[in-house]
């Protein structure tokens, strides 16, 4: 016998299961298909190399391949925009560079997407401290001794970058800030151009990623400061930190993390980040981003989403007190 008021409860009833089984439908089945994960930089460099790092295991782990797309240029807009544009399913994810979301968008302000709200924060994989370093007949053997002799030589010294704007520009702008030194900004179109200068010492100094100066400092061409991660370097464990060279706030760490677009659903995101995690565990992944001069820091979303939030205004903050505009 049917009672006729039933029908409509059994509609809702069927509506609210279907509501509820959806999202961990959703995970059981993600992902269906291969994952694309864009790099807003050419091959080769610490970016698609972070990318390339974690694609291959996180394939196996998902049982698709996660395919690596390189999108450079624009500072990182092509890359980006496509991802802040693309469907919110997890097929289409983002390899950041922390530069590009942080600094970037107050040197050059981002035209059709915004490095806060167009992402969903996956996970953080990589991290990698700068090296304070200057030409060894530079008469100073410490950061202390650097800022003494800038104090005694204002505007006298000079520091090479990869470019205005960069995180080595902004970096050096950060350490002139806070100990009260003037040094002149060379920009270079890269970092290999700005290190054969200093090599060649047309320019003092320059603060950038381990990997291209350590050779050069256990040559002897390049004298190490500081390194500006909260703890020393294993390839270089005569230098000190920034912390202990008595500038503790002076942390610069480029990092790559992944991002997903926004409104990707939650279990989905969940997924990417907990199989990531895993994989970063092990001594593999740990022991190859050793070999790049950088750390394994695994942070998950909520904790993603915190200092992606907390980077964006600090370095805010130093672009907008040192006056940094685009070229």
């Amino acid at each position: 016998m049917s009672i006729p008021f039933l029908a409509p409860l059994r509609a809702c009833a069927a509506v609210a299961v279907a509501a509820i089984a959806t999202p961990f439908t959703a995970l059981a089945d993600y992902p269906e298909r291969p994952v694309t994960l864009l790099v807003p930089a050419a091959p080769g460099g610490t970016t698609d190399l972070s990318a390339r790092l974690i694609a291959q295991p996180l394939g196996e782990a998902l049982g698709q391949s996660v395919v690596v797309e390189n999108k450079p240029g624009a500072s990182g807009a092509i890359a980006s925009q496509a991802v802040a544009k693309a469907k919110p399913d997890g097929y289409t994810l983002l390899l950041q560079y922390s530069g590009y979301n942080a600094i970037t968008p107050h040197v050059q302000p981002p035209q059709g997407w915004d490095p806060i709200k167009d992402f969903a924060p996956v996970a953080n994989i990589l991290s990698a401290p700068q090296v304070i370093v200057v030409r060894p007949s530079l008469p100073v053997n410490s950061l202390k001794e650097l800022v003494e002799y800038a104090k005694a030589n204002p505007d006298k010294l000079n520091y090479a970058s990869s470019g205005n704007g960069a995180l080595q520009h902004v970096a050096t702008e950060l350490l002139k800030q806070m100990a009260g030194i003037q040094i002149q900004h060379i920009p270079y179109k890269g970092t290999g151009p700005a290190l054969t200068d200093l090599l060649g010492g047309a320019v003092d100094m320059t603060v950038t990623t381990p990997p291209p100066l350590i050779p050069h400092i256990k040559a002897g061409k390049l004298r190490a400061l500081a390194v500006t991660g909260p703890n020393r370097l294993d390839s270089l464990p005569d230098v000190p930190t920034a912390a202990e060279a008595g500038y503790p706030d002076l942390l610069v760490s480029s990092w790559f993390a992944m991002y997903a677009p926004a409104g990707t659903p939650q279990a989905v995101v969940d997924k990417l980040a907990g199989t990531i995690e895993g994989i970063m565990k092990t001594d593999a992944f740990k022991a190859k981003a050793a070999e790049q001069g950088a750390e394994a820091e695994f942070m998950g979303p909520a904790k993603l989403g915190q200092y992606t939030q907390q980077e964006y205004d600090r370095w805010g903050k130093v672009v907008k007190a040192a006056d940094i505009k685009a070229n």
